[in-house]
């Protein structure tokens, strides 16, 4: 079955701690709800730096990406369902929905050598 990686970006953070605690009961509910379709449940992000092709590095981002969940589902139609369900979207966040490519081992091999 796919794989898609569901992209938070944005979000206003919580007011108080009583409402993060509500919130993040919410999402804790949304993702049991979804069972074993639920493969990497939730990587928030921090402390990001981004590093550009001149290879200088500084804190921070060029993107609004504040963390990512896998999820899989039967098709992107399926995943887009699931996306428009859960709480990120109740604080003014934004889902982008990927399907994951899985790369054989002889694509990734290839892939490698020629970065080599």
């Amino acid at each position: 079955m796919p794989q898609y990686i569901f992209v938070y970006l944005g979000g206003e953070m919580p007011s108080s701690p009583e409402e993060g605690k509500a919130h993040f009961e919410k999402y804790q509910h949304w993702l049991m709800s979804l069972g074993d379709a639920v493969i990497s449940p939730a990587v928030p992000f921090k402390d990001t730096h981004t590093v550009r092709s001149d290879g200088s590095a500084a804190a921070g981002t060029t993107t609004a990406m504040s963390g990512l969940s896998i999820i899989r589902a039967g098709s992107i139609t399926e995943a887009l369902e699931v996306a428009k369900s859960c709480p990120f979207l109740e604080i003014n966040g934004t889902l982008e929905v990927s399907e994951m490519i899985e790369m054989s081992d002889t694509i990734a091999r290839s892939t490698n050598e020629n970065l080599n």
